[in-house]
């Protein structure tokens, strides 16, 4: 086991840094990017799957391009961890957001030049998927270091990064709709790969002295051997935690339940009910401004409570309500009240499953245990988009709803099921100072994303 360059403690000890501004200074160039790439995210959500409709007018063909994106996201965060730990997570993160943005760059020059086909359309979206994970891994396994650097609490910094990340999508999701509705859909995409440059050059330049962000340099090269070796021990790690299994598995299902709803549902739902792109835009805006208040709340006051029923219920609101609520009506307005409550509580859960894994993981380990969680929790999502866009085609849009609320319903109830759940509670902390990173009480995995 080798301890990743720039370990938390030696740095600040080795280098002490007086002013307030460099220290802080790599965490907001983190939250920057991560603000930036993520807004470029949202008009991925917003744009390519009307792109898709607009091109081929099948629900079928847009899931199978939502699946293309998304397995390679699958693949790549399988074997990705122990090369962004040896290539370096500012490296990464650069390369990542180049080859994102390049991608999608290239889908509406070939569409204004006649030569975009439907399978260069899904390979471009691959080629987008196979690189987004590694970028996000390395810049979400930097925040303790960050935020020890900065002087700011675990607890807190984790929350900042979500609302953050929160705030980004509720903007680039309303501007994504109103591009969609006024350029079109292949506008947006150009739009969206603008993004992605301007975060690779804030990586490029903020990270430049950051230690934690470097290659790490001890222990012997990284050879087919050293690599799966690496590899294994990130997954050995995960799979010994019974808590962080069971939350692999519950975010595994729910993120491929969401996907269906993304890319497939409500643009279909708002393209034949809701009056277009808008009304979705103005949807998923309205979910990631409340899920961005519920992180800053959480973050203000949630480390008093116990994580296990916050978590619960944030879960059993996020979920159901939204499918059964679009199934039984039409309009814009009560899909709007459920996307508020949805939103609330969808923005305790990353800060919870985030402080829960910055406490237990070492931070030898944190990228590949990341890396192995990720791959775990996206096992479903590239199913979501392609089995809902079929189911669609044969049930109808009301009863692939109905369906996929209920499952989404049942699956939500595990963590107040299931004993293993109560381990959440242990080792609650206070949010009051930063925690140092170090061997925990039992092993555990990286939080999934939501």
């Amino acid at each position: 086991m080798h301890a990743a360059a720039g370990t938390t403690g030696a740095n600040a000890n080795a280098n002490p840094i007086d002013d307030e501004g460099p220290r802080r200074r790599p965490l907001f160039t983190v939250l920057t990017a991560n603000a930036i790439s993520i807004a470029g995210n949202s008009l991925t959500l917003i744009g390519v799957p009307w792109f898709a409709l607009e091109t081929t007018g099948s629900p079928g063909k847009a899931g199978f391009v939502a699946f293309c994106a998304a397995l390679p996201v699958v693949l790549s965060a399988i074997a990705g961890g122990p090369v962004v730990d040896r290539i370096g997570r500012r490296r990464v993160g650069i390369a990542s957001d180049v080859v994102c943005g390049l991608a999608l760059a290239a889908i509406p020059v070939l569409h204004h030049t006649g030569l975009l086909s439907y399978w260069m359309l899904c390979v471009l979206m691959g080629v987008s998927g196979l690189f987004h994970a590694p970028g996000e891994t390395a810049r979400y396994v930097l925040v303790p270091d960050l935020a020890e650097r900065a002087g700011t609490p675990l607890a807190r910094a984790a929350s900042l990064y979500d609302a953050v990340s929160r705030g980004a999508r509720m903007g680039g999701a309303a501007l994504g709709g109103v591009l969609v509705a006024t350029v079109g859909a292949h506008t947006v995409l150009l739009f969206d790969a603008a993004t992605f440059g301007v975060s690779a050059a804030l990586t490029a330049v903020g990270l430049h002295r950051f230690a934690a962000a470097a290659p790490r340099r001890d222990g012997p090269p990284l050879s087919p051997e050293r690599y799966r070796a690496d590899l294994r021990e990130g997954y050995a790690y995960l799979f010994r935690d019974r808590l962080m299994l069971g939350i692999m598995l519950l975010v595994m299902t729910t993120n491929g339940l969401a996907l269906s709803w993304s890319s497939v549902l409500l643009p279909l739902h708002a393209r034949e009910h809701l009056g277009g792109p808008a009304a979705q835009g103005l949807l998923v805006a309205v979910f990631a401004g409340c899920a961005l208040a519920g992180a800053l709340l959480y973050g203000a006051v949630g480390h008093r409570f116990p994580r296990r029923g916050i978590f619960t219920v944030g879960f059993v609101l996020t979920g159901a309500p939204l499918f059964v609520v679009a199934a039984l009506t039409g309009t814009v307005a009560p899909l709007l009240v459920v996307a508020v409550t949805a939103g609330l509580g969808a923005g305790v859960l990353n800060p919870i499953l985030a402080t829960v894994m910055y406490e237990r993981v070492p931070e030898e380990l944190r990228t590949r245990v990341a890396g192995a969680s990720t791959a775990g929790v996206l096992m479903a999502t590239p199913l979501g988009g392609l089995v809902t866009g079929l189911v669609v085609e044969r049930a109808g849009l009301t009863a692939t709803l109905l369906g996929v609320a209920a499952l989404y319903f049942l699956v939500t109830l595990a963590p107040a099921v299931f004993p293993a759940w109560r381990a959440m509670d242990e080792g609650s902390v206070s949010s009051s100072g930063p925690s140092t990173p170090g061997p925990a009480p039992a092993p555990a995995a990286s939080p999934p994303r939501r």
